[in-house]
C-alpha cells in the first residue's frame, strides 16, 4: 500500500476552510489522519509549495473522436496532469457529436488508460444542430454529467426550455455556449477600438450578454439549473449576478486567457490569439476579476481547445478559434492575478471546490477520508513557455516563448503519484 508524507506545505483546502502550513497523508487512495502502520512511507518535501486539492477544470476540448491529429484523450489527459489537473470534463462538438450513447462509451473506454478522471458532457441536442434534443436520459444513465452544445449556442429559446425541463428532470446542469449567431457573425475578435484601427470584423459584448439574459430568464422560468461557459464581458457578470441575487440555479466560469489577455494583443494578427468567446477589454478584466472577488464567478476553466499547426497558420480570417491552456494555466493565472493583489491561493477556490460543486462532483477537498487528489505548486519557480515539451498534441498557445512564474511539482490521483518534480509518469 502507498503511504506517502506530504511534508510541511502551505496546505490550502477551501471546502473545509484550511489554509496553513502542516504536513498532508495519504495512505492508499485516501487522504488520511495517521497510518495504520508507519513503514514504507515516502515523504515529499514540501517546505515553501503549496499543497491543494487536485485541480478540476469543467470546459476542455479532447477532440476525441474524430480530431484524433489535435488531440486525444490520452494526449489531453496526460497534458491536464501536467498543468495540476486530476479531473476535467470534455466537451461534445467531437466528430461525431458527443450525442448518443456508443459515443459516450467510446470515450468512457479511452478514459480508462488515462491518469485522471474524465467527466463527459453530452450534447443538448442530435448533431449540436439545435434542431431535436438528444436522448438525456439515456445519457445520464450513460454518465454525464451535464449537457452543452458547445461551440454552438440553442438559437431556438423553446428547444433550449425544453432542454432545461428534461435536464432538471435529470438533476444536471445546462452548461451555456453564450452566442447570438447573427450578431456574431463574420466577427474575427472583440468589437471596440482595435478592431476598428486593425480592419477586423467585431463581435460586439452584446452577442454574448443577451443570450446570457436570455438563458438566465429561462432558468427563472424552469427552475433548471444553468452554467454559463467562458463569460468574458463586463455585462454578462452583471447579468449572473443579479440572477444570482434573485435566487437563481446559475454559476459561471471565466477563463485564464480572458483574464489576462486583451484585444490589444491581436495587433500583429497572431491567430494565437484568435478566440471565441473573442479577448476584450482591459475594462472586462477588471470586471472579471471584481467578479471572482465578489463570488459571481464560480470557476476557472481552461476551455483548452488543440488545433493542428496548419489550421493556425492560417489567414487571421480563416483561422479556427480555441488556444490551448492546460499546461500554462497555473502560471498565467499566478502573473495575472498579481496585478489585481490577489494570490493564487485566492483562486485555488475557483478551480477546485467551485467547479465540484458546479457538476454536483464529490472532489475538490482534502479532508480526511476523501480521495486523494492532491497538487502540489511551486508558485515562486520562474518557468519559460515552451510548447515543444508539452504533453498536448497541439501548439497553439498565446504564451509561447513568455517567461512566468509557477509550475506543478507533483500531483497524485487517488494516491498515485502521476507527476513526479514537474514530469507526468
Amino acid at each position: 500500500m502507498n503511504r506517502y508524507l506530504i511534508k510541511g506545505g502551505k496546505v490550502i483546502d477551501p471546502a473545509s476552510g484550511r489554509s496553513k502550513t502542516e504536513d498532508l497523508l495519504i495512505e492508499g487512495s485516501l487522504i488520511v489522519e495517521r497510518f495504520s502502520e508507519n513503514r514504507g512511507v515516502k515523504t515529499i518535501e514540501a517546505g515553501g509549495l503549496i499543497v491543494t486539492p487536485g485541480l478540476i477544470d469543467l470546459h476542455v476540448h479532447l477532440r476525441e473522436p474524430g480530431r484524433e491529429d489535435a488531440e486525444t484523450v490520452i494526449s489531453g489527459t496526460r497534458a491536464a496532469a501536467a498543468g495540476g489537473f486530476t479531473t476535467v470534463c470534455c466537451m461534445p462538438n467531437t466528430d461525431p457529436a458527443i450525442d448518443s450513447v456508443s459515443v459516450v462509451e467510446q470515450i468512457n473506454d479511452q478514459s480508462k488508460q488515462s491518469l485522471i478522471d474524465v467527466k463527459v458532457i453530452a450534447a443538448i441536442t442530435k448533431k449540436r444542430e439545435g434542431k431535436a434534443l438528444t436522448e438525456m436520459g439515456e445519457l445520464v444513465d450513460a454518465g454525464v454529467v451535464a449537457f452543452s452544445d458547445d461551440g454552438a449556442p440553442v438559437a431556438d429559446s423553446q428547444l433550449m426550455r425544453s432542454a432545461m425541463e428534461y435536464a432538471k428532470t435529470f438533476n444536471r446542469p445546462i452548461v451555456d455556449h453564450a452566442e447570438d449567431l447573427l450578431l456574431a457573425a463574420g466577427g474575427i475578435m472583440n468589437e471596440g477600438y482595435y478592431s476598428t484601427i486593425l480592419g477586423l470584423k467585431g463581435i460586439p459584448a452584446a452577442a454574448e450578454e443577451v443570450i446570457v439574459a436570455r438563458d438566465t430568464l429561462l432558468a427563472k422560468l424552469t427552475g433548471a439549473k444553468i452554467h454559463i461557459a467562458h463569460i468574458s464581458t463586463a455585462g454578462s457578470v452583471d447579468i449572473i449576478k443579479r440572477a444570482k441575487e434573485d435566487g437563481l440555479s446559475v454559476t459561471c466560469e471565466t477563463t485564464p486567457h480572458h483574464l489576462a489577455l486583451t484585444d490589444e494583443s491581436l495587433c500583429d494578427y497572431n491567430t494565437d490569439y484568435k478566440v471565441n468567446p473573442p479577448l476584450r477589454s482591459m475594462g472586462d478584466i477588471d470586471r472579471l476579476f471584481e467578479g471572482l472577488k465578489e463570488g459571481t464567478i464560480d470557476a476557472i476553466a481552461t476551455d483548452h481547445a488543440p488545433h493542428a499547426r496548419h489550421e493556425k497558420e492560417a489567414e487571421i480570417e480563416v483561422a479556427p478559434f480555441g488556444m490551448i491552456g492546460l499546461e500554462t494555466a497555473v502560471p498565467v493565472l499566478i502573473n495575472t492575478a498579481k496585478k489585481y493583489g490577489l494570490k493564487l491561493e485566492d483562486l485555488i477556490p475557483k478551480l477546485t471546490v467551485g467547479p465540484a460543486r458546479v457538476i454536483g462532483l464529490e472532489a475538490g477537498t482534502l479532508e480526511v477520508g476523501s480521495n486523494a487528489d492532491v497538487t502540489i505548486i511551486d508558485a515562486k519557480a520562474k518557468v519559460k513557455v515552451d510548447s515543444s515539451i508539452f504533453e498536448s498534441k497541439s501548439r497553439n498557445t498565446p504564451f509561447e516563448g513568455k517567461d512566468l512564474t509557477g509550475s506543478i511539482k507533483h500531483v497524485f490521483k487517488g494516491g498515485k503519484q502521476i507527476v513526479i518534480d514537474g514530469s507526468v509518469i
